[in-house]
Parts: structure tokens; C-alpha cells; sequence
């Protein structure tokens, strides 16, 4: 048998062809992005933690992930049996693929996406709650955006699969490519020469938006965007755009005003692993506390109570006179949301946000809590120039060094004009030569009045800066005193070897 080649090529100019391709096109189109816009709010009812929203989506993601694609697109075709109402639609044999194809595609979707969400770190969430972002906005700005980006190259993947599974839709004699070859070679027999000018018509708009696609991914890859520093020039005549600064109000101390902070009887556990047993802590406006003691004393958890990143089982805190936190609590309730927007926190591990330039790490929040966009940005170019980054205001993180990166943290927690200000390890991860950056702009700041309290590995700068250095063991404040007394004190030896100001006995 001899292949038929000047019909194969006459095929490439029949009309009935080229309407059955606008039709895969559509079909495909339509069920590849409803069925992941439903996809979506699968993946995100399966990762809730409520039981009654997550067990009915991973029913549905389980029944429709194995019951056959031919087998649905009958039974939805003939579902007007049982409920004629539907008749007027599902009737359509385009509205009964389209159906099918959608409800098969958002189980397949519902993975691909949850694939995406728990890719993105969980310090990305808790940078937005520290920033007082709402759940809605936290998913909207923060994690929706990096988590459609890891999916994306799958969801490219999964659209070619769709086009390819439109072909089945011939089983209820839709005009498809499939059942236009199919009516041709019924009638001249050619069944090798239409099939193959039917995989041609695939492979071309498989090709073209495939194509199309990719440009997106690659539109959307950081990696390949490397915006350089600005020119001497550009810095200089951006910062003489600049308003001037104005010199922030300090909330200090007087007599017979309320403490910044006030902690009474924080206990705190991880399962059966009690870290905080009943802490006691009160700092005054204004004050500098630095927080040490050796790995696993409950330092980190204990400045993760005072913006709510962890619940406290027992206690409460106080915050300048006002409840702020207690164990009976709802999670994230409005008055925490409210109260965590006067307490900044800079994270050990920086987390910017990577899909953001820097300038708008810094204005993300502020922004979304209803600042002015003007106000916002030169605020945010104010900052950046405060701690030495102008010149890199329009760069991504991961262009910069991780002291850059910490003292961008630093500018984006400032933007919410905090009134107190939380480091956490703020130099443990960087390199040696960079964290002197860092410990200059905390120095900065305690030098304007602002209330800080570090959790840090750094001795000498603890007791350059601090006004108190609190030593913590075994979930408990051991020592709470001046750097003077530290030094001279005859109870704080303990305090002094972990320091090294003195050997071991």
C-alpha cells in the first residue's frame, strides 16, 4: 500500500479541519484554565486545617483522578436521562466535553497547585503575618504569585495534555479533529493519510501555544531578571528627590507610663517539651534588651510570643498597658492583628520576599494597610537609603549579599513604623565580613531611641548596645542585668563563662 501524499497535503487546506481546530483550541483553552482556577480552591480546601472542608476535596480528588476520562464524557453526555433539565446544555456535545474536561482537569489541577503551596517556605507566611497581612492578602501578594510560579512549567505541561484529551470527545461526535478524520476516511478509506494530517493539526497547536506558554514562564522566571545598581548619578539625583526625613515620634517612657512590654507567666510547649516556664519580663519605651543563652533555652520562641508566630498555652502579654496577647485567645484575632502591626520583627533568615524588588518588599505592607502609593515609595527610598541600599532599590533578593538581604528586612520591618522591633539571630546567617552591616544599623537605631529586643550570639556587641541582657537556661530568665553588672556582679559568673569574659572554673 502506497502512501497517499498529494491527499495528505490537501488536507492542510480543508476548511472543516481548520473550524475543528478553533474548536480543540477553545475546548482545551476553556477547560485548562477553569478546571485550574477550581483546581486552586481544592489544593487550598485540602491543605485546610478543618476536616470538613478538606476530606470533601480529597474525595473529589480522589474519585475524579480515577474514574476514566471516556467513561465521564458518556456519562455526562447522557445525564439528561436522569435529570432532563440539563438537556438544554449538557445536550451540546461541546458544553458535555467542556463539562467533563473541566471536573477530570481540576482534580488533576488541585495537585499540581498544592504542589505549588507547600513549596512556598513557611517563613514567606509568617514575614506577612509579622506584617500584619491578613490571610486573604497574605495568599493574594505573597504566596499565590510563588506558588503559581513553581506550578507554572507543570501547568504547561497539563494544558498539552489537555488538547490531546479533546480528542475523546469524539466519543459523542463533537466536530473535533478526531471526528473529522474520522467521517473522511470512512468515505475514501485513506485511513493512515487523514490520521496522519489529524496528528500534524495537533502538533501544531500543540506547538504554537506551548510556545506561547514557555514565553510565559520565562516572562515570569526572577532568575532571569538582573535589574544592575543604579549609576552614582541616578542614586545622587534620586536622593535629592527624596523628601526630608521626619524624625520619628518615640512612644519613651515617664513616670507612671505604661511599659512597651509587660510579659506575666508565659509557658509555652511543644507537645510534652515545655520551653518557656513562666516568664516574667518587662521592658520599658525606648529600652535596648539583648537576649542570650545557649541553644535550646527558648530564646527564639520566647520573641516569637510577642508577635503572636507562636501561641502561648499559659500567660499573657501586655502591650504599653493594653492586652495584647493571653492563652484564651483566638488564634490571630483582630486585636493581635492590630497590635502586630507596632511590633516589627527581622527574621534570622531574612525572608523577602523573592518575587519583589527590593523597593517593593519595603512598600508590600505598608501599601496594603492603606498608605498612599506616593507616600509609600518615598518613604521606602528613605529607608533604603537609611541603611546603605539606595542604589539597589530595584534589584531582587536574591541579587544581593545576605547582609544586603538582612538590612533590606530591617528597611521593610521600619516601613510600618513599628514601636518596638524584634531580631531574631539577626547575623547568625550571614558570613563573617557581613555582619558588621548589620550590627551598624541596629546601632543606628538604638542610638534614635527605638525599643529593641535582640535575640543574639553576638556577646560584645550585646553589651555595647544593651541597656539589659537577659541569660536564659532551661526555659527560664536566669539573669536579667546592666552590662556593668554582668561584668562585676558576683552571681553572674554563670552569665560571664557563656560570654567569655572569664574562664571556667
Amino acid at each position: 500500500m502506497v502512501f497517499d501524499w498529494p491527499y495528505f497535503f490537501s488536507l492542510f487546506s480543508v476548511s472543516d479541519f481548520w473550524w475543528a481546530c478553533l474548536t480543540v483550541v477553545e475546548l482545551s483553552a476553556l477547560a485548562w484554565f477553569i478546571g485550574m482556577v477550581l483546581g486552586f480552591g481544592l489544593a487550598s480546601a485540602k491543605l485546610s486545617a478543618h476536616a470538613w472542608v478538606r476530606v470533601p476535596a480529597a474525595v473529589y480528588v480522589w474519585f475524579f483522578r480515577s474514574v476514566p476520562l471516556l467513561v465521564l464524557v458518556v456519562f455526562v453526555y447522557n445525564l439528561p436521562q436522569l435529570f432532563p433539565a440539563s438537556g438544554a446544555v449538557l445536550s451540546n456535545p461541546f458544553y458535555s466535553g467542556l463539562f467533563a474536561l473541566v471536573v477530570t482537569e481540576a482534580a488533576y489541577m488541585a495537585e499540581i497547585h498544592r504542589g505549588g503551596l507547600i513549596s512556598v517556605a513557611k517563613g514567606q507566611r509568617e514575614a506577612g503575618r509579622a506584617l500584619g497581612i491578613g490571610g486573604l492578602g497574605m495568599q493574594r501578594l505573597i504566596v499565590i504569585p510563588q506558588a503559581f510560579r513553581i506550578s507554572l512549567p507543570t501547568l504547561i505541561n497539563e494544558y498539552i495534555t489537555v488538547v490531546k484529551l479533546t480528542s475523546l470527545i469524539s466519543v459523542i461526535s463533537l466536530t473535533e479533529l478526531l471526528t473529522v478524520g474520522q467521517r473522511l476516511y470512512a468515505q475514501n478509506f485513506l485511513v493512515m493519510e487523514t490520521l496522519a494530517a489529524v496528528g500534524v493539526y495537533y502538533v501544531l497547536i500543540v506547538s504554537l501555544f506551548g510556545w506561547g506558554l514557555e514565553r510565559l514562564e520565562r516572562a515570569l522566571d526572577l532568575s532571569l531578571r538582573k535589574p544592575g545598581s543604579l549609576a552614582a548619578e541616578q542614586e545622587r539625583a534620586l536622593r535629592e528627590r527624596l523628601p526630608a526625613a521626619v524624625a520619628r515620634e518615640q512612644r519613651l517612657s515617664g513616670p507612671g507610663a505604661a511599659p512597651a512590654l509587660h510579659l506575666r507567666g508565659l509557658h509555652k510547649r511543644y507537645g510534652d517539651n515545655p520551653v518557656l516556664k513562666g516568664i516574667d519580663l518587662t521592658v520599658q519605651a525606648g529600652e535596648v534588651v539583648s537576649i542570650i543563652g545557649p541553644s535550646g533555652s527558648g530564646k527564639t520562641s520566647l520573641i516569637r510570643t510577642l508577635n503572636g508566630l507562636e501561641a502561648i498555652d499559659q500567660g499573657e502579654i501586655v502591650l504599653f498597658g493594653e492586652s495584647f496577647i493571653n492563652a484564651a485567645d483566638a488564634p490571630n484575632n483582630s486585636r493581635i492583628r492590630q497590635g502586630v502591626r507596632r511590633i516589627g520583627m527581622v527574621f534570622q533568615s531574612f525572608n523577602l520576599f523573592p518575587h519583589r524588588t527590593i523597593v517593593d518588599n519595603v512598600t508590600l505592607a505598608p501599601h496594603y494597610h492603606g498608605q498612599t502609593k506616593g507616600e509609600v515609595h518615598a518613604r521606602a527610598l528613605q529607608l533604603l537609603d537609611k541603611v546603605g541600599l539606595l542604589a539597589h532599590a530595584y534589584k531582587y533578593p536574591h541579587q544581593l549579599s545576605g547582609g544586603q538581604q538582612q538590612r533590606v528586612a530591617i528597611a521593610r520591618a521600619m516601613a510600618m513604623d513599628p514601636d518596638i522591633l524584634l531580631f531574631d539571630e539577626p547575623t547568625s546567617a550571614l558570613d563573617p565580613e557581613l555582619v558588621g552591616d548589620v550590627l551598624n544599623v541596629i546601632a543606628a537605631l538604638a542610638k534614635e531611641g527605638m525599643t529593641l529586643l535582640i535575640v543574639t550570639h553576638e556577646m560584645d556587641f550585646a553589651l555595647q548596645i544593651s541597656d539589659r541582657v537577659i541569660f536564659m537556661e532551661h526555659g527560664n530568665i536566669q539573669l536579667d542585668a546592666s552590662p556593668t553588672a554582668i561584668r562585676q556582679a558576683p552571681d553572674a559568673q554563670r552569665v560571664r563563662r557563656f560570654m567569655g569574659l572569664e574562664a571556667a572554673a
